[in-house]
C-alpha cells in the first residue's frame, strides 16, 4: 500500500495487457534507460503477420543493446502462452527484412523527433553515422525484455533456458481506495530488472549476484571511493541553452543534496539538475553524469568497486 497524505493507494491488477503496453510506451526510458528509443508495434509492419510482432523494440544507444519487448500479465501461462509467443517473435525479428524495417523506423524516428536527436548527440553520434550505429547494434543478439506485473518460478525457469539474455521488470499498479480512477504505477529504481540472466553468470562466493544495479553511493562510501561531505559535479548544456555546472553534496546515508533537496538516487539528482537547466528530459543516467573533483565518473568508481568485490 502507498499512502499520500490522507489517501491510500492499494495494489490492483491491470485491466488488461493493453493497459500495461501503453504504460511501457509512455515510460519506456524508466526501463531501458535514458539513452533508449522505443519503437511500438503499431508502427511496425512485417511480412510475417501480426502474431510475430512483439509489443515493441527498444534500442539502448549507451549500452549498444536492442530489446525485443513483450509486455505480459502473469495470469497468462508461461509454457503455453509466453514461451511459444516469444519464440515465434524472436525468429521473425532476426530475419534480415525485419531488421531492415526496425532500422528504417529508428532512422525515421531520429529524423522526426528532437528528443531522439538529442540522445544521439549526447553520445557524440553524428547524423551521417546514425544508420550505421543502429545497424551495428541490430547485428548483435537481442535481449528479451519482459515488463510484467509479477514473476513466478516458472517464468524464471523459462528465462534461464533461453539462448538469449532475458530481463524481467516488475511493473505494479496502485489505485486510490474508493477512487479507482486515480492510478499510480510503480517502476523499478535505476532501471533495475528483477531478473537479468546475463548478470546471473557473475556470482560471488556466497552465491549472491554481483551486479551494478545493486551498487549504491553508500557502497562507494564504505569502500573509500567517495567521502562523506564530498562534492560531486555535473556539467550540462540543454538544447539551445547555456552550459551550467551543478554540485551535489554527499551525505553519510548515501544521498545527494542538490537544489535544497536530498536524493537517494544519483539519477534523480542529475534529473533535477538538467531540468533546472531547462531540459524537458524525463530521465538521465546519474552514474554517467556525476564526477568527483578529480574528474572520475561515479560509474567508473562503481566498476572499480565491483572488480574489488570479485577479487575478494
Amino acid at each position: 500500500m502507498l499512502i499520500l497524505n490522507d489517501k491510500k493507494f492499494i495494489k490492483s491488477p491491470f485491466d488488461n495487457e493493453a493497459e500495461l503496453e501503453q504504460v511501457i510506451i509512455d515510460n519506456y526510458e524508466h526501463i531501458f534507460g535514458p539513452s533508449s528509443i522505443y519503437l511500438p508495434k503499431k508502427k511496425i509492419k512485417t511480412g510475417d503477420g501480426a502474431g510475430t510482432i512483439p509489443d515493441g523494440f527498444a534500442i539502448d544507444l549507451a549500452s549498444q543493446k536492442w530489446y525485443l519487448v513483450e509486455a505480459e500479465l502473469l495470469h497468462h501461462t508461461v509454457w503455453n502462452h509466453i514461451a511459444p509467443q516469444v519464440s515465434k517473435q524472436v525468429i521473425a525479428s532476426l530475419q534480415p527484412y525485419s531488421k531492415k524495417v526496425i532500422q528504417d523506423l529508428a532512422v525515421e524516428t531520429y529524423s522526426s523527433d528532437e528528443t531522439t536527436k538529442e540522445k544521439f548527440q549526447e553520445l557524440g553520434i553524428k547524423e551521417l553515422n546514425v544508420r550505421k550505429v543502429i545497424q551495428d547494434i541490430l547485428e548483435k543478439e537481442p535481449v528479451i525484455g519482459v515488463p510484467i506485473d509479477n514473476i513466478s518460478s516458472d517464468l524464471k525457469e523459462w528465462a534461464r533456458t533461453l539462448k538469449y539474455n532475458v530481463k524481467l521488470w516488475v511493473i505494479s499498479k496502485f489505485v486510490e481506495f474508493k477512487n479507482s480512477s486515480n492510478v499510480v504505477y510503480e517502476f523499478p529504481e535505476e532501471f533495475k530488472p528483477e531478473v537479468d540472466t546475463e548478470k546471473e553468470e557473475g556470482v560471488d562466493k556466497s552465491g549472491q549476484e554481483i551486479t551494478r544495479y545493486d551498487v549504491s553511493i553508500s557502497d562507494l562510501i564504505e569502500a573509500g571511493l567517495i567521502s562523506v561531505n564530498e562534492q560531486l559535479n555535473m556539467d550540462y548544456k540543454p538544447r539551445n541553452g547555456e552550459q551550467k555546472r551543478y554540485s551535489a553534496l554527499v551525505h553519510d546515508d548515501g544521498s545527494l543534496e542538490l537544489l535544497g533537496q536530498k536524493f537517494s538516487s544519483p539519477s534523480y539528482a542529475a534529473l533535477a539538475g538538467i531540468q533546472d537547466a531547462g531540459s524537458d528530459r524525463q530521465t538521465v543516467n546519474g552514474w554517467t553524469s556525476w564526477k568527483t573533483k578529480e574528474g572520475n565518473l561515479i560509474a567508473d568508481l562503481r566498476e572499480e568497486y565491483l572488480q574489488e568485490e570479485e577479487r575478494n
